[in-house]
């Protein structure tokens, strides 16, 4: 069973070559993870926030919620046409 937390091991996994603490809540946070500290200084990372981000989930809805822009008609090339009809 999965705790709704990352374990050790896999921040450990995460943060290969990495030996203190502040090393990998720094190289986490780099990688856009939301991290907090357990009272013994290693890091702490929720497993949805670390899928949701990795997978490249909050990006994509991040694009989805920005504005589209709206499409205009090309006035000039609008009349450019009908001058080469009438000639």
């Amino acid at each position: 069973m999965n705790t709704p937390w990352l374990s050790d091991a896999e921040i450990d996994d995460m943060c290969d070559g990495l030996v203190t603490n502040a090393a990998r809540v720094r190289h986490l946070r780099r990688m856009g993870l939301t991290v907090t500290t357990k009272p013994n200084g290693r890091p702490l990372v929720m497993r949805a926030h670390a899928e949701r981000v990795l997978s490249g989930l909050a990006e994509l809805q991040q694009a989805a919620n920005e504005p589209k822009p709206t499409a205009r008609p090309n006035r000039d090339a609008l009349i450019l046409n009908f001058t080469k009809k009438a000639a």
